[in-house]
């Protein structure tokens, strides 16, 4: 299959990538971060999640955080709500779209949110019918499509399951996450196989870490498939709170200075995308996880 002519990221560094974060992030530089990444060209914007503080103190401003954007024409801002209540929160604040998660492993689900597969699907309907009814569109993240740091391997069958429950209960675009960055090149081309049964290639996204080094590997191979969106998080931020050893998403700087170098069109400006991967990465008090961000800022002339 030729490879897209241009590509769609959905950046989730300021929702995915901060989440996990120790050190409370002020609204105000989450604000500032989606400013840069917005005035870099990222269209797609995961701003926050609608969680309970006890279980996510880091979004516990997700109100404050939505409500200092200053909104552009043509991005799309969404959220993580993981319940109604979540959801009816979210609503306040005008979000584009929403984001309804759930495993495919059985032992993730229940360490992550304490309930079955099946159940989280049941949790997640009315979330799905309340917003479709809101003309909100609904992704669906669906985690641990590769590995399990309980079960281990997953097979392809369970993301087609996962798959068809979502698309059962109206999701509209699933994204194949590769939680912990286990995942190599074949294993993710059979999950993304198993999702592409239920969903067109217009509706599926790749979503990986790289903590095997491996996530750039990963989206080559899915590009190769006719995919063209792809989740990223500026400067490599985030991780997974339930895998021990589990680094964050691939970073941004480096998906596109990857589909930039095949000459695969994105509309984000790399220098601008890099000064937001610097933003956040001075704040948090250490060096970029990005290794395209870190090499092209060291060129430049001091």
């Amino acid at each position: 299959m030729p490879l897209p002519t241009r590509v769609k990221l959905v950046e989730v560094g300021p929702r995915d990538g901060l989440q996990n974060e120790k050190t409370p992030v002020p609204t105000a530089v989450k604000v500032e971060l989606v400013h840069r990444l917005q005035a870099a060209g990222l269209r797609e914007i995961e701003i926050t999640s609608f969680v309970s503080p006890k279980w996510v103190p880091q979004m516990a401003d997700n109100v404050d955080v939505m409500a200092g954007i200053t909104r552009l024409p043509g991005v799309r801002y969404s959220v993580l709500t993981p319940n109604l209540q979540g959801f009816e929160a979210a609503l306040k604040s005008g979000p584009d779209e929403i984001v309804v998660f759930a495993s495919a492993s059985e032992a993730f689900s229940q360490k992550n949110i304490n309930c079955s597969i099946a159940q989280s699907i049941e949790r997640f309907a009315p979330v799905v019918d309340a917003a479709r009814a809101a003309g909100i569109y609904v992704r669906g993240a669906m985690s641990c499509t590769v590995g399990c740091p309980y079960e281990g391997e997953i097979a392809p069958e369970r993301v087609s399951y996962l798959a068809g429950l979502m698309r059962g209960i109206g999701v509209q675009h699933v994204g194949v996450a590769d939680t912990i960055g286990v995942g190599t090149p074949l294993k993710v081309q059979r999950a993304m196989e198993a999702a592409l049964k239920h969903y067109t290639l217009d509706e599926v996204s790749g979503h990986f870490h790289d903590t095997y080094g491996q996530a750039l590997a990963n989206t080559l191979i899915c590009l190769q498939m006719g995919v063209w969106q792809f989740d990223a998080s500026v400067a490599g931020l985030g991780g997974c709170p339930y895998a021990k050893g589990a680094t964050g998403n691939v970073a941004s700087e480096d998906v596109v200075y990857l589909l930039h170098g095949m000459g695969i069109e994105t509309g984000i400006d790399l220098d601008k995308l890099i000064d937001a991967g610097q933003f956040i990465s001075d704040f948090l008090g250490r060096p970029t996880n990005s290794r395209a961000g870190k090499a092209l800022f060291n060129k430049r002339p001091a």
